[in-house]
């Protein structure tokens, strides 16, 4: 699976550099010289790092090949995306990278299938997006008490709701 963790924006000065709109929690890793990222569309890629550095507060890029402006502004608008293997676990076992949980299914205390997680939503809580068997979304907040055993390897995440979320549907 790829992951995005930036997007290209406009061309900075005359030597090729770029503005990129970081999206992801560890730019330090993702942007450093010599790292290779694919790109969407796939036509441009991959692109490999040959300088950052900051400017007013926004993240400058330059890529091997770009050595000019107009080379840099035909990269605007493309998305930068890394492989999610290339991406080392976290040290917390309590905790979770979003595409670990994209994809397991969901599983009920008593064996019980609810469906399959196709979402993380971040909002005030982490909120776990489920498509049931029957095909509406389940929300679930990602807590410990309602998601009491998360196992990855498995392919698998226990639910222990209370009477009634997962009964809830939203209908248009």
């Amino acid at each position: 699976m790829r992951l995005v963790v930036g997007r290209i924006g406009r061309a900075h000065g005359i030597r090729g550099d770029v503005a990129v709109d970081v999206r992801t929690d560890d730019p330090d890793a993702r942007f450093s010289e010599g790292a290779v990222l694919h790109t969407d569309p796939a036509s441009v890629g991959p692109l490999t790092i040959a300088s950052i550095r900051r400017h007013s507060g926004r993240l400058l890029v330059r890529f091997k090949g770009m050595a000019d402006r107009d080379a840099a502004e035909a990269l605007r608008g493309t998305t930068l995306l890394v492989d999610s293997e290339d991406i080392a676990p976290l040290d917390d076992p309590d905790e979770f990278h979003d595409h670990e949980l994209i994809g397991l299914t969901a599983v009920t205390t008593d064996g019980e299938t609810v469906g399959r997680i196709d979402d993380v939503l971040h909002h005030a809580q982490d909120v776990l997006v489920i498509t049931a068997e029957a095909g509406h979304e389940v929300l679930v907040p990602f807590v410990a008490a309602l998601v009491p055993e998360v196992d990855v390897a498995a392919g698998r995440l226990t639910l222990d709701p209370p009477p009634g979320l997962l009964d809830l549907q939203i209908t248009d």
